[in-house]
């Protein structure tokens, strides 16, 4: 959704976007909370805007059809493949399933969503170039995405077989932890934490987890509330950074992070 030079890699993560009941209401908690100004997305993608910071489109904001209710408001992550249709019929063979497309957005490539093994659901995204604003960003982009599910076992080989991932466990995790990093060419793409069946949310079950850059975590988590939002823990330290997991006004789930050194 950007303009660049050269295609994206298969398996890297290449765009977040969250579908709502009102995307008005969106805009206005995210634009406060991270800074973003919105312009139009496509059209055949029904109300639809993209995020920008510091000019950079970011990530997605969509709407429901009217008239759908109870669907639960998630983040999903777009995941790069030179071929959805091959992609996708993997996917069918490897025991998940595909819920939309493959199909063909004007100015934006040939995408598809489909779910994994145990439920999780993400998107597929065919063509177009690469971000130009990419993952560990300045604050208010897309940090890192987290697989959230019942056990890493089935799963992990799930993604390894469909997208190339190598999965291993991340040796700055604590010993114990179901933890595993999605890996491509050795370098470190996604992760999946198994957390067990009856820790996940009863209105989603396994999903993918998006952590958003933050220059402060408590002061974020403070804004998530003051706007509308809630907490769903209190900051903790990780390895990985300073962090804490919140809801938007509509329920979607989403972390706040401050990686070590920003």
């Amino acid at each position: 959704m950007t303009e660049a030079a050269s295609p994206p890699i298969s398996g890297t993560h290449r765009w977040v976007s969250l579908m709502v009941h009102d995307v008005s209401v969106a805009q206005r908690f995210y634009g406060e909370l991270f800074g973003w100004e919105f312009d139009a997305g496509p059209d055949q993608l029904g109300p639809y805007v993209r995020a920008l910071r510091d000019g950079h489109p970011v990530a997605g904001l969509g709407e429901f059809a009217s008239g759908v209710r109870g669907r639960p408001v998630s983040w999903l992550p777009y995941i790069a493949t030179r071929d959805v249709d091959a992609t996708a019929a993997t996917i069918r063979e490897c025991g998940g399933t595909v819920a939309v497309g493959p199909i063909e957005v004007e100015r934006v490539g040939r995408l598809a969503i489909a779910a994994d093994v145990n439920g999780a659901v993400f998107g597929l995204w065919q063509g177009g170039p690469r971000r130009s604003a990419p993952f560990y960003g300045p604050a208010g982009t897309p940090e890192w995405n987290e697989l959230i599910t019942a056990d890493t076992s089935a799963v992990s080989k799930f993604y390894s077989n469909v997208l190339g991932y190598e999965a291993a466990p991340e040796p700055a995790q604590p010993e114990g932890l179901d933890y595993l990093t999605f890996r491509l060419d050795g370098r470190p793409t996604a992760s999946v934490r198994g957390v067990g069946a009856r820790s996940l949310p009863r209105d989603r079950g396994p999903h993918w987890l998006t952590y958003f850059s933050v220059p402060d975590v408590d002061e974020a988590v403070r804004d998530v509330g003051r706007l509308g939002g809630r907490a769903l823990s209190e900051p903790e330290v990780s390895p990985f950074g300073r962090w804490a997991k919140v809801a938007d006004p509509e329920g979607g789930i989403f972390a706040v992070i401050r990686p070590p050194g920003r």
